[in-house]
């Protein structure tokens, strides 16, 4: 099979992307697998395949880590503000051609036009970000305690970065890895999820062409994950594993990488509490609630997952909620009048309505929605369920769709307890007018992210991560993120 992807510009239209065979990206060239097999991609709104990408193997995996360690030194040795510029200029490629990209997105993950246009800008941000931060590394100085030396703290590239991206996030999952692998000094290569693979390869050609050097940036596709990523863990020329996915795979991938004593990032799943108190200003926790739940159809780690509603402002909430999830447009994704697409399989969509129909069976009432949608695509129809009880299954379940399950509250310290009863703590929501009980609250959460009297908080300027069983490490912020793809050496000197 002879694969050789043309480059997209700003005024390609999709067939750019579904008619030509996308190849593995490895050392700047672009292959197929080394027994020929691919995977198909399926668009979620029709069911239909559009698209086949290459399935690797473990000597592809191989290969790419080959590339990988072959790049590692020239581009270690890469002065920072050449990175820098090279970064910036890969920000400035995909917002030139966001809408390309979105509608890329639309079409291999389903979710709807908007929201893929809020991913690609969120996404192109980890560039600019971190082409700030590629010249801003530093290092330490100073004298030990006992006066007889100095200390010299020197940070370093930690090597060869295995990434491992979900399908939900196909561009900002993939750049919040790259972009400050890159910025410090580390070649990488990417494992994105097979259901949604055609993001990473048309990046993998914007990065190119920006002037990332063959081989700093490797692009794989396997329908064998385990095996093919074990493989690269087990290269002791591969020094860090960030992934991102659900907590059961993590606890696998940090097992396999504990053989080899890597280095590991984990973003994992969440159980977000969104807890509006009887204070809160109605409408604002209306609008917080839409973004929080349904961003991305409900298909994010940070989607609010336990709605808790104090007492007083509960039932006006309710039916504010129902109002405004009923009058969602749903559709496909890359139709411009859709508010809430398809998720992305059937066995999504299957998981969902199990969760529902358990939270019904244990008395829970249906608002609207509430059954799996007829026809083709997957598709879920936004949902809102009240008198949620706590033993239902969706209390201690990510759901990852469209679903509302709105629990009521009488007091404070009920809440903080309700929203804590979860393995996971990756974020969480609070509404309140009375700030010195949201900062009160805040600090009792066990949350790696509080957003306060907002239904969004990423941000590449902010450290993204969870506490308990929602990972470890951060991504972002100031030094966080860098900090994850680099080592410090320490020097003692005799002056």
């Amino acid at each position: 099979m002879n694969i050789s992807p043309d480059s997209f510009d700003q005024d390609s239209d999709m067939s750019d992307y579904t008619t030509f065979s996308h190849g593995l990206y490895i050392g700047g060239k672009w292959r197929s697998s080394s027994d020929g097999r691919v995977i198909e991609v399926v668009d979620p709104s029709t069911e239909a395949v559009i698209a086949a990408v290459p399935d690797a193997t473990l000597a592809d995996a191989g290969a790419a880590v080959d590339a990988a360690a072959a790049a590692a030194s020239g581009w270690r040795e890469t002065p920072p503000r050449r990175r820098s510029e090279i970064l910036r200029r890969c920000f400035e490629l995909m917002t030139e051609r966001a809408e390309t990209l979105a509608a890329l997105i639309a079409l291999e993950n389903g979710k709807a036009l908007r929201d893929a246009r809020g991913e690609v800008a969120y996404a192109a941000e980890f560039f600019r970000w971190n082409a700030e931060e590629a010249v801003r590394i530093s290092g330490e100085f100073g004298l030990s305690p006992s006066g007889t030396n100095r200390i010299v703290v020197d940070y370093q590239p930690i090597g060869i970065c295995v990434l491992i991206t979900p399908w939900n996030f196909p561009a900002a999952m993939a750049t919040r890895k790259i972009a400050p692998a890159l910025a410090a000094g580390c070649t990488v290569i990417l494992k994105p999820a097979s259901e949604t693979p055609l993001t990473a390869y048309a990046l993998a050609a914007l990065y190119e062409e920006a002037g990332v050097p063959p081989g700093v940036v490797n692009v794989i596709t396997t329908s064998n994950p385990g095996p093919v990523t074990s493989a690269m863990l087990a290269d002791p020329r591969a020094r860090k594993l960030s992934f991102t996915g659900s907590t059961g795979v993590g606890r696998v991938l940090l097992a396999e990488a504990a053989k080899h004593v890597i280095s590991c990032s984990m973003e994992l799943g969440g159980n977000a509490p969104f807890i509006v108190f009887d204070d809160a200003d109605l409408e604002a926790a209306l609008d917080g609630a839409m973004i929080a739940k349904m961003r991305n159809a409900g298909e994010a780690c940070t989607a609010a997952n336990r709605l808790y509603v104090q007492a007083g402002i509960h039932d006006a909430f309710a039916e504010g909620l129902r109002e405004r999830m009923a009058a969602l447009n749903v559709g496909p994704g890359t139709e411009s009048d859709t508010e809430c697409g398809p998720m992305i399989t059937r066995k999504a969509v299957d998981k969902i309505d199990r969760l529902v129909q358990d939270a019904i069976a244990r008395g829970a009432k249906v608002l609207c929605g509430g059954a799996i949608s007829e026809g083709r695509g997957y598709f879920y129809p936004p949902t809102v369920l009240c008198d949620v009880p706590a033993d239902a299954l969706m209390a201690h379940e990510e759901i990852f769709g469209p679903v509302a399950p709105i629990s009521r509250f009488e007091g404070e310290a009920e809440v903080i307890a309700k929203a804590n009863d979860t393995e996971y703590g990756l974020a969480a929501y609070i509404y309140t007018r009375d700030l010195a009980k949201g900062m009160r609250v805040a600090s009792k959460i066990e949350s790696g992210m509080i957003a306060l009297n907002r239904g969004l908080m990423s941000d590449p300027a902010a450290p993204f991560g969870g506490v308990k069983q929602s990972g470890l490490g951060r991504e972002g912020g100031q030094k966080h993120g860098i900090a994850e793809f680099m080592e410090a050496k320490y020097i003692a000197v005799t002056m």
